[in-house]
Formats: C-alpha cells, structure tokens, sequence
C-alpha cells in the first residue's frame, strides 16, 4: 500500500465531458478503458483508480420530493449489482465494467472500489422496504428496544455486521467484486459499522472473515475509521490488514502547505501510531513514523 499513489473518481463525472472520447461512451464504464482515459491516468503517475461506489443504489425519498437524485451513489441499494446507469449499454454493464478493469490492469492501473457496508436505502422506519428489511429486518440491522433503528450512519438504519448470517452475506459480497469483477481492493465508508458489536472490536466477527478469508485478505482495504455512534471515532484503530483515512494527518499536512503554525516534527505526532494519509489517500497500517 505504501507505493500506491490513489486516483479517486466518480465514473460518470470523470469522463462525461470529455471531448477526446466518443459521445456515446462518456459518462461510463466503458469510458474508464479507453485509450484516452489511459493515458490520462499514465500521464498523472498514479498506480490506482478509486471509483466512488458503482453498487446500484436509490435517491432518497426526501431527494426525490424535491425533483433531486443522489449523485454520489452513497445510498447502496444492491450491493452485488453494477448500477446499469452508468453503462453504455445497460443491458451489458457487468461487461462493461470488467472490460474497463481489464484494460486499466494491462496499463499497471489497480482498480479499487468504494463501497457501503453500514446502510441501506430502506432508509428509517418511514422508508421504503425493499431489500434487507423484508427479508430479515432485525438480522440485517441493528434495531433498538422500540422497534426503531440505530443511527450510528446518519443515514436512517444500521447493518448489523455482527450477526454471522450477515457477516457471509458481506463476505460473499465482497467475494463477487474481487473474483467476479477483478478488481484490487476496497475503501469502506464508515467502517467502524463494521467493527461494531456493538462496541468497535478489532477481532469483530466481519474482521475476523475478512482475515481468514484467503483472498480478501490480499486485497488493498482501506477503511474510513469512524461513524456517528457512540466510540464511533476509530482512527488508529483497524486491524493491521487496514489502512485508514487520518483526519488528524490531513489537517496537520493542511496547516503545514499554509503555513498555519505546524512544524515537521508534528506531522509523525498527530495521533497514537497511525495509518497515515492524505485526503483520499492512505498507507498501511504500522508501528512507524511518517517520515
């Protein structure tokens, strides 16, 4: 991870008005591994594509009643599918998607992806049920005494990454991008739902799979070390498998660019021994300094 210099992007807004590609494509999949986007990516020197979350996913209701979409696509509806709007033929987005990553591998491009393990677009209570919630509400998240879900996301519910059945069910997901779709690695939002049981745990069950799992355990994973629960603040924290996102670091490399009163020797000091990083960026998780 240390030699991994991340490109992250958003498949549609990276390439929709790109005039060196041909019409038809920009905006998708398919326009990830065209010659031009490849030797854009060479001429930048990086080493990885980070694609912003290509799960099908749903806008909000309350997006929706405004005449508004989610753009981001941080609202998983999915998670084992393509979301087919960002092909140029619908009917081929798994295709599509695995032409690109093939051709971005020839050019020594890792392809990692953005995913949401902590949510669902069934959203609260007053959402619409229709995936997890009507298959197994109270295994596939975290329900309170009343009923209620646990916001510990700020997104309405919570996935329970601590029941085994769940627990499989991310592993076999994370299984299908890897073997089925061939890409490198993975960077979770708000990963300390994953790590919840609810407390965060660093031998918690999901962890656990991941690091027995022979080919999960492989891959780049790089985690978003927090949430809005309680000891939801994690950075520092992941099992050694994990690289993370560190606030501290990114602030204190911010106030040093701009002169703002920090010194060098803060930089290795910002939190307990860290995975250090930059926005969007991240190194492997070790028991060293910065520099």
């Amino acid at each position: 991870m240390g030699e991994t210099v991340i490109y992250e992007a958003h498949v549609k807004g990276l390439t929709l008005l790109n005039p060196q590609l041909p019409e038809a494509i920009r905006g998708t999949y398919k326009a990830l591994g065209h010659p031009a986007m490849i030797a854009y990516f060479k001429s930048l020197g990086i080493s990885a594509l980070e694609l912003l979350p290509v799960a099908q996913f749903a806008s909000e209701p309350r997006l929706q009643r405004m005449g508004l979409s989610n753009y981001w696509g941080y609202n998983p509806l999915a998670w084992f599918a393509l979301d087919p709007r960002y092909a140029s033929d619908p009917d081929r987005a798994l295709d599509e998607f695995r032409d690109a990553v093939k051709a971005l591998h020839a050019a020594g491009i890792e392809v990692i992806l953005d995913i949401v393990l902590n949510h669902s677009a069934e959203i609260d209570l007053e959402g619409p049920t229709v995936s997890l919630r009507g298959i197994d509400n109270r295994s596939y998240y975290w329900v309170r005494e009343d009923g209620d879900y646990h916001n510990w996301t700020g997104c309405g519910n919570t996935l329970n990454l601590s029941h085994p059945g769940v627990v499989e069910w991310a592993r076999q997901c994370l299984r299908f991008w890897v073997d089925e779709c061939h890409v490198d690695g993975f960077r979770f939002d708000l990963a300390s739902v994953m790590g919840r049981t609810p407390e965060f745990r660093q031998d918690a069950p999901l962890f656990e799979a991941i690091r027995r799992d022979s080919v999960l355990s492989q891959v780049k994973l790089i985690a978003e070390p927090w949430d809005i629960g309680p000891g939801g603040y994690q950075v520092g924290n992941f099992p050694p498998l994990f690289a993370e996102w560190n606030d501290h670091f990114r602030d204190s490399a911010r106030r040093f660019w701009l002169q703002q009163n920090v010194s060098l020797g803060d930089l290795p000091n910002v939190s307990r021994p860290p995975a250090i990083s930059l926005p969007a960026m991240a190194s492997r998780h070790r028991r060293r300094s910065t520099w």
